[in-house]
């Protein structure tokens, strides 16, 4: 009896009252304390950490600041240390002391960069998403263009060493290590390009920058068995825009005037295209699910968007003019006779007759390709999948699901959960998150949420560049 307390008390100092720890299940990861109507904030973490590429380039934009923590003084507090910090331990790369993690750390750091986020108010998780990226951007462009003096571990590096005395020959300071000039995974760029449908001349095109990528629901398809090809396809939709002064045209014109009389610009219609120039390693994809109704008050839509674990990006990727590829030689061709299940211009699963044999339509973005009952797609032959053209080569822009917050609720209130994959070599397995709560989920729980917000990391094949 005297060895039983005595191990019973021996148990109690070290850890604590059983009846007050909970032991976390294996396969599962922290959930996070709500503070106060931030569930906003637990969900993008939890979905954050399923990023291996994101937690990985924080690695190593953060290793600077280790010669920092040596020093006496009290250093600032960084976001992207906090930031770190919290997604090792939810993708369990740290075991924490508790199965609840509280995550006001990263609200205090916000504070100090001036954002003013409240935790007792509605807030949302695709806006803290801009914030958490824009105040990344904004640490790494703080960072000095030269390498410290007293950062040993960079001036030792042989790259780093080179490139001093090639600096020092020409009286300059060596620069500053990769870490500092790397963009986060989630940085991407746009292409803009306008096409003068009177003579085909090509503006130059111009690139804007994007962290996440915002779909609206086409108007179109409401009602309607909807995918993500239909967001995807609205979003880059071409458009045409009259007016315009168009300088070849205007060349043109003043080649067949004589005397030099001076001519007025010639104004044509042009057509806008908008695709993706640099598809970034980690994809967000934010729903817009704002709407507004005949009286100007915001509703917010439920319709069910059908997305896949896997998302082919190539159709949407900007390629230089050049050699016609496979899908654009296709889709000039007869679309009944070139591509199967093309009928009246929309796209189904093709028969066990039209399949090419030994092939399997796996990438169809959105579609489920075991199901009885094909989808309506309302979109050009590109968006067939790829693997059902033998002829066609492998994506180069494989995407795999990584993570999806959903928001339930209204416009003015509502609550976020996250389904994330499970870190490690249970990668197959799926959890569903609500702040504090974590348990299983199956895939197909998975896709048939009203996804808020998709994460998707790339897959790298064999051959395929990882830039």
């Amino acid at each position: 009896g005297g060895a039983a307390a005595a191990l019973a008390a021996g148990i109690y100092v070290l850890w604590g009252p059983i009846s007050g720890r909970k032991r976390r299940r294996r396969g599962l990861v922290p959930g996070l304390l709500n503070l106060g109507n931030t569930c906003f904030m637990n969900s993008l973490l939890q979905g954050l950490s399923s990023c291996p590429s994101f937690i990985r380039w924080l690695e190593e934009f953060t290793a600077q600041y280790r010669t920092e923590q040596e020093q006496p003084q009290q250093q600032p507090q960084h976001l992207s240390v906090t930031l770190l910090q919290l997604l090792r331990a939810l993708s369990c790369q740290e075991v924490p002391e508790d199965d609840v993690l509280d995550a006001s750390c990263l609200l205090e750091v916000l504070r100090m960069n001036r954002w003013q986020i409240s935790s007792f108010e509605e807030q949302d998780a695709h806006e803290l998403f801009h914030v958490l990226t824009s105040s990344l951007e904004d640490e790494r462009d703080r960072q000095p263009r030269v390498t410290h003096l007293f950062d040993v571990h960079s001036l030792e590096q042989p790259e780093i060493i080179q490139k001093q005395i090639s600096c020092r020959t020409r009286g300059c300071l060596p620069p500053v290590s990769n870490h500092w000039k790397s963009q986060h995974p989630f940085h991407g760029r746009l292409t803009s390009n306008m096409v003068c449908k009177h003579c085909e001349h090509q503006s130059p095109v111009r690139f804007d920058t994007f962290d996440s990528l915002s779909l609206s629901i086409p108007a179109a398809v409401w009602g309607r068995p909807m995918t993500l090809d239909h967001c995807l396809h609205h979003f880059i939709s071409s458009e045409s825009v009259k007016d315009v002064v168009c300088d070849n045209c205007t060349k043109i014109q003043a080649q067949g005037i004589l005397n030099g009389q001076n001519i007025e610009n010639q104004r044509t219609t042009f057509v806008k295209q908008l695709k993706l120039g640099k598809l970034p390693q980690c994809l967000c994809i934010h729903l817009q699910r704002l709407s507004w109704s005949n009286q100007g008050t915001p509703l917010k839509r439920h319709e069910h968007v059908q997305f896949n674990e896997f998302l082919v990006m190539d159709i949407y990727k900007y390629r230089v003019p050049g050699p016609k590829s496979c899908q654009e030689q296709l889709s000039q061709k007869n679309p009944e006779e070139a591509t199967p299940g093309i009928k009246d211009g929309r796209a189904g699963k093709p028969s066990d007759a039209e399949q090419p044999a030994g092939t399997k339509p796996l990438f169809m973005n959105g579609a489920s390709s075991s199901s009885s009952s094909s989808p309506s797609f309302l979109m050009s032959p590109g968006t067939f999948p790829l693997a059902a053209f033998p002829e066609c080569r492998a994506p180069l822009y494989l995407y795999r699901l990584m993570a999806v917050v959903v928001h339930h609720g209204d416009m003015h209130s509502g609550h976020f959960v996250t389904f994330r994959r499970a870190p490690g070599a249970r990668g197959s397995q799926w959890l569903w998150i609500s702040d504090e709560s974590v348990r299983r989920a199956s895939l197909h729980e998975v896709l048939a949420a009203s996804a808020y917000l998709l994460f998707y990391e790339r897959v790298h094949g064999r051959g395929q560049p990882q830039s």
